[in-house]
């Protein structure tokens, strides 16, 4: 990993979007700041569009697409994104699966649930999870005491054995049944919103996360930058940012948006 003082001044020039992780990368300790808000404020006005891409639930990617200043927001780690049109003030959303397909999923999470807060004590159900629509979310340090490695390796390992995907974020352990990542989606969202093909044009784009499960992001996109919270992550990764930031959570992401653009 590089440091961002190495990025060359021919990105700035050629950069047509941002697309980046929320929770610890743009957000600290849990709180979205004034400054990090800012930042994105800042791209959205210099004419580069910014896409936040979150295991974050339904719920709330529909609040961030209708108010935040962004393209759009690809949620629950690739089951679908959203887009507000604000000339035609109409709410765009894409999902991968069908209605059937993501009740069916629902159901044989439940049953994943159940067996996790049996098997992992101190995990809970993450407290959005009533906001979700396509997959299920373990707490393991958001609103309950952190756990241990090996307890989070545990619930993953639930996921997996009943056949589901599992990825680990900074915060919780996601679990969904269905073939789809975040790559995958980005890809979509860029030929149906941008009429972009992404991989012709991946070195025009920018991608921002802090930890393992955005692994794919980072191989794929060859301006990937990570903030330093994904320095921690050295022995569980094999794929890295680029350029890491100095700073950790939203001052890194921060400090990455100045580096890309020019604003104070």
């Amino acid at each position: 990993m590089k440091p961002l003082d190495q990025i060359p001044d021919t990105l700035r020039q050629s950069l047509r979007g941002i697309f980046s992780d929320i929770d610890d990368t743009i957000t600290t300790n849990g709180m979205l700041s004034a400054e990090a808000y800012s930042a994105i404020e800042n791209i959205s006005e210099q004419g580069i569009d910014f896409i936040p891409i979150t295991g974050r639930p339904a719920g709330w990617c529909d609040m961030i697409a209708r108010f935040w200043p962004v393209r759009g927001v690809i949620g629950e780690n690739g089951a679908f994104f959203f887009s507000y049109d604000r000339k035609k003030k109409k709410m765009i959303r894409r999902y991968i699966q069908s209605e059937k397909e993501r009740l069916e999923g629902l159901k044989k999470l439940e049953i994943i649930k159940q067996n996790v807060l049996k098997q992992v004590t101190g995990s809970a159900v993450a407290s959005d999870q009533f906001s979700r629509i396509s997959d299920l979310a373990i707490d393991f340090c958001e609103d309950v005491p952190e756990l241990p490695i090996e307890a989070v390796k545990k619930i993953e390992e639930i996921f997996v054995e009943s056949g589901a995907t599992a990825k680990i974020s900074s915060i919780h352990v996601n679990g969904w049944f269905g073939d789809y990542n975040k790559l995958e989606m980005t890809r979509i969202f860029t030929k149906e919103i941008l009429d972009i093909d992404l991989d012709l044009n991946k070195d025009e784009f920018v991608f921002c996360g802090d930890s393992p499960n955005d692994e794919p992001l980072f191989q794929y996109f060859p301006n990937s930058c990570g903030v330093a919270n994904v320095k921690g992550f050295k022995s569980e990764m094999i794929h890295f940012p680029k350029y890491v930031s100095d700073l950790k959570g939203g001052k890194g992401f921060v400090e990455i948006c100045k580096k890309l653009l020019d604003f104070n």
